[in-house]
């Protein structure tokens, strides 16, 4: 049985978004959120988003939203792909990247992101980038987005089930 909170870190092309799938791929009725931006105009986004749409199972359904903490409440089974592009939409909505800190109405979503996670409720699996490996960002912005998502991280990872982490596609549980 699937723990009810199970959250899979890594970096780029670790392989986290299939290994995630892959804990649901025998479970019925799982909505994937999407939470990265529309397709709009940028081809290789595009091509990312569809080789994920196609490995999905034809009974999964699809949603594309930020409203996490809805979400979590709701009694089908989840797939969030992915929490660091969710934090990198929100701080983008408030304007926050310029502001001298973090926006009151981010650390309010992220902490009801963090207590919808905490409530028992359906499966959930979230997907998120392990922000702790890499260089230091040479832009504040940069420095921002890796200190926030670093702590919300910890904050998801404290509350959950099961904690993964993918390096080059080989998954290591944690927790």
């Amino acid at each position: 049985m699937l723990p009810s909170r199970t959250l899979v870190l890594g970096g780029v092309r670790s392989g986290k978004s299939r290994f995630a799938e892959s804990l649901l791929a025998d479970t019925a009725g799982v909505c994937y959120v999407a939470t990265g931006y529309p397709v709009a105009d940028d081809p290789e986004w595009a091509d990312r988003v569809r080789a994920h749409q196609q490995r999905r199972p034809a009974t999964w359904s699809s949603v594309e939203s930020l409203d996490l903490a809805v979400l979590l409440g709701q009694p089908a089974p989840l797939l969030i792909d992915c929490i660091g592009l969710w934090l990198t939409r929100t701080i983008d909505a408030c304007h926050g990247w310029d502001a001298p800190s973090l926006p009151a109405q981010v650390r309010t979503s992220m902490d009801a992101l963090v207590e919808a996670w905490r409530r028992p409720g359906a499966v959930a699996v979230a997907v998120t980038n392990e922000v702790g490996l890499g260089l230091v960002p040479a832009t504040a912005a940069g420095r921002r987005f890796g200190d926030e998502l670093g702590g919300l991280n910890q904050r998801l990872a404290e509350a959950s089930d099961a904690v993964w982490l993918l390096v080059a596609g080989i998954p290591m549980r944690l927790r």
